[in-house]
Parts: C-alpha cells; sequence; structure tokens
C-alpha cells in the first residue's frame, strides 16, 4: 500500500465503483469526454497542476504535483480498463509519470498487475481494501434497506449504485438535503463563509437544487477529504442511513461538501480537458484545443437543459 505521507498534496483521481466510469484526457479516441472540475489548495500555484493550457509544459522534474492516480476497480475490469490507461498514458502521464494506485475487495490477480504495469513507466501499487471498510454497519436495517431497494426498482430508479456537472434523481436522495442541514446547524463552525451555496441552492439552503459533479472523475486535494469538516460531514451521514435505505451516491456528497467547506475560488472547472461518461460528454471548443481533440464540441454537455454547469 502507498504511505499516506505520499499523497499529501493533489490526488488525481480515477474512481470505478463498479461501473465502467473511465476517465480520459483531451485527444481520447471515438469520443470519450466530459467535464472535470478541479479542487485545489489556494496555496499551491497554479502550475502545480499545470494550470490552463500549460500542460505541454510542465515537466516531472519542475513542477509535477505530489499526486497519484487512484483506480477503484475489480480484475475482471482489466481489459476494459487497459485502453484508458494507455491513452492516458500517451497524452498526458508520460511527461509526469505519476504513480498509480490500484484498490479492489479482492487481492489482484498477477495477469492484471503484468498488463497494468505494462503500461507505464510510473510505479504502481495493489491495495486491498479491508472488507470492513466495504461491509454494512452494525445499525443498518437490512431488512429495511432491501425493502427500500425494491421499491427503487419497482419505480426504475436508475444505478440502485466531478466531472460533468447536472441534476442528481431526486428519489435517490429524499432526506439528504434535510441531513445536511441537520448537520449545518449542529456544526456551524464548518460552514465556509465564502461558499458555493449558490450552485446547490436557488433558495440559499432551504432546499437542494439537486446539482451535482460527477465524481467517476475529479482532481482533489486529500486535505478536503480528510479535514476534520469531511470526516464528520460523512460520519454524521454515515449514521443516518440513507447510502443504505436511499441511494445516497458518493457525487452528491461531494458536491455538497465542496460547495459548504471550501471557498468559491478553490473550485475549478477544466475545461480544456475532454471527458466522457455515458451519456455525457464534455468536449473543448476552442479553436486551439480542438487543434489536439477528436471530438464535437456541438456534442457538448455543459449548456443542455440538464447540466448545471452554467450556473
Amino acid at each position: 500500500m502507498i504511505k499516506r505521507s505520499n499523497l499529501k498534496y493533489l490526488v488525481l483521481t480515477l474512481v470505478v465503483l463498479f461501473f465502467f466510469h473511465w476517465a480520459l484526457l483531451t485527444n481520447r479516441p471515438k469520443s470519450s469526454f466530459s467535464t472535470p472540475w478541479v479542487l485545489t489548495d489556494p496555496e499551491l500555484p497554479s502550475k502545480v497542476i499545470g494550470g490552463p493550457y500549460e500542460f505541454e509544459n510542465v515537466t516531472e522534474e519542475s513542477n509535477s504535483a505530489n499526486a497519484c492516480f487512484v483506480v477503484l476497480i475489480r480484475n475482471t475490469d482489466l481489459h476494459s480498463f487497459r485502453p484508458t490507461m494507455r491513452q492516458l498514458e500517451d497524452r498526458f502521464n508520460h511527461k509526469y509519470n505519476y504513480p498509480y494506485v490500484f484498490l479492489n475487495d479482492v487481492p489482484f490477480t498477477e495477469e492484471f498487475k503484468k498488463y497494468t504495469s505494462a503500461l507505464t513507466k510510473a510505479k504502481t501499487e495493489y491495495g486491498l481494501i479491508q472488507s470492513e471498510h466495504w461491509s454494512v454497519p452494525d445499525h443498518i436495517d437490512m431488512d429495511v434497506a432491501r425493502q427500500n431497494m425494491q421499491r427503487m426498482a419497482d419505480e426504475q430508479v436508475l444505478y440502485g449504485a466531478f466531472t460533468v456537472s447536472l441534476y442528481e434523481y431526486p428519489k435517490t436522495i429524499p432526506t439528504l438535503w434535510d441531513a445536511v442541514k441537520e448537520f449545518a446547524i449542529t456544526y456551524p463552525e464548518y460552514i465556509e463563509n465564502d461558499n458555493l451555496m449558490e450552485f446547490i441552492s436557488n433558495d440559499n439552503g432551504k432546499t437542494y437544487n439537486l446539482c451535482h459533479f460527477w465524481s467517476n472523475f475529479e482532481i482533489a486535494d486529500f486535505n478536503l477529504w480528510r479535514s476534520e469538516a469531511y470526516l464528520k460531514f460523512f460520519d454524521f451521514l454515515d449514521k443516518k442511513g440513507g447510502f443504505f435505505y436511499e441511494r445516497w451516491g458518493d457525487a452528491p456528497v461531494h458536491s455538497i461538501a465542496a460547495a459548504l467547506f471550501l471557498k468559491k475560488h478553490q473550485v475549478h472547472f477544466f475545461k480544456e480537458i475532454g471527458y466522457k461518461h455515458e451519456p455525457f460528454m464534455h468536449c473543448p471548443s476552442e479553436e486551439e484545443l480542438q487543434l489536439k481533440c477528436h471530438c464535437n464540441p456541438s456534442d457538448s454537455f455543459d449548456f443542455e437543459g440538464y447540466s448545471c454547469t452554467k450556473r
């Protein structure tokens, strides 16, 4: 396992939670693009993560961040992931050699290690997530959880499983905002004054407008996820049971946390990075970026009616 100290600043996160949420940088063949957002530390200079239009100029020796790619993946996803990793290396990581940390709930096979390590000159590490980190907490009533799962299945609720920003399905999080408001009342000291409340609420916090950043690809500072505010927030939500009784996802939880605990300028939209997570795509529209892309900017999801990016 990689040491925690090696992940202090930025973590470039590719998370695949039992779905094929593969994040690709600009120029992926066959139009596989979307909209990455980045959570940055305001104390870090923009060059530490390349900054807009500067990726070509950043070198491992001078401006690389203390960062890694984190991939949550199954052994059976190996051959679906290999093209993503190959293109990520070709378009970006061959210049920086950021290490990869692969995580699984069962040991990785030698085949998986062989074929992933062969795709990069960077260091690759393979971790086993402990069963207690995946198991159902003791306070969850599984009979109630199964009944709710069946109800959601009957109602055809999707994925009853941040890059593109869009509206969440309201049936998956009926009580999430009530829990958030209760947390804010209980722990007002954690709410940032210069926050992004206007992104997630149309009425100054009375209701949640369902906007969130898709978290299947995000670039984030671990200082946020390890902060006292976020750990208290997650523990508070965990005890409410909504991850099991409803379908609270990591995307709205991450998004609400970022909106409440960070300053506005700490959240950044990397419009120059192309990405796709079915069925939505972000394709850079600027001419200088299109010279390096394969995608059609008219297919970009950013300003469609169901997108929150315009906010």
